[in-house]
Order: C-alpha cells, then structure tokens, then sequence
C-alpha cells in the first residue's frame, strides 16, 4: 500500500505540469483577433467555463450618411436581428460567440458564431493555425456545409 501511494504522490507533480501545459494551449485563443476584412475586433474570453466572444471594436462604428434605412450618423445596431427585441441593441461589446469547448491540440468545437450583418447563428469550430491565426468555420449542420475566414492578432 505505501508503494502505491508513493507512486501516486509521486507521479502528482508531473501530473499538475501536464494539467497546466493543457490548460495553457486551451487559452491560446484568448485575446483580440481582428476579423478578416479589417471591419471588426473580436475579444475571445471565458465565460461560464467556456470560450466567447465579443465585437471590441468596429471599423466603423456609426452608419454611413447614404444609410438606406436612415441611421446616418448613429451608431450601429444588431438591426438585422429576427428578434425584434434585439434588433436596436448595440453592436459595440455584443456576444458574437458562444459555448466553445476546448477539443485538445489546436481545437475548440461546439460553439456557436453569430452573424450581425445577416442575423443569423451558425455552429462554429475554431482552429489555431499558430500564434497570429485563427480559423474560423461557421456552418448549418455539419463542418462540410460551412464557410472558413481566417482571423489575425491585431
């Protein structure tokens, strides 16, 4: 019985180092990313014991004065939304992603990326492609029937 519990104890320092490195490469992903036509700054972070993201910072941040809907000037909204309630919230600091888990290597899977220009929520997958890229899959369904962007550090 000593033996054995000798081992375990033993065993536990490199067992705490491995949990450490794992939890490390987990949040690799935290941080700003900017999105890949320059328009947008997302912030991955952790919520609720899983990774999200929100819009930090936009390109352009009001709407432009030949706004066919009459926002000149104001600032941007989620009005494309299906949700009427939701559809005059800002869009500066709102959750775009959401529920990401981390799959191990360079992966986090089973999240779920919201698209404000068109209002509509995709499940998504995340790829660390190194230390500045991160690729984006937003799909319906399954991976194969889904669109990639390529998002950068600022």
């Amino acid at each position: 019985m000593k033996k054995v519990l000798g081992r375990v104890l033993g065993s536990l320092p490199v067992l705490l180092i491995l949990t450490a490195a794992a939890y490390g490469a987990a949040d690799d992903i935290l941080g700003a990313w900017k999105n890949e036509d320059g328009r947008a700054q997302i912030e991955i972070y952790h919520c609720d014991g899983k990774y999200c993201g929100r819009l930090a910072w936009l390109g352009r941040p009001v709407y432009p004065p030949d706004d066919p809907q009459g926002m000149a000037g104001k600032p941007r909204v989620d009005r494309e939304n299906p949700d009427p309630k939701l559809k005059g919230r800002s869009l500066l600091g709102l959750k775009i992603m959401q529920g990401f888990s981390y799959g191990g290597g360079e992966s986090w899977e089973h999240g779920e990326i919201y698209d404000p220009d068109s209002g509509k929520t995709y499940s998504c997958k995340m790829t660390l492609v190194n230390a500045t890229k991160l690729k984006i899959r937003g799909y319906v369904g399954v991976p194969l029937f889904g669109r990639t962007t390529v998002w950068t550090r600022p």
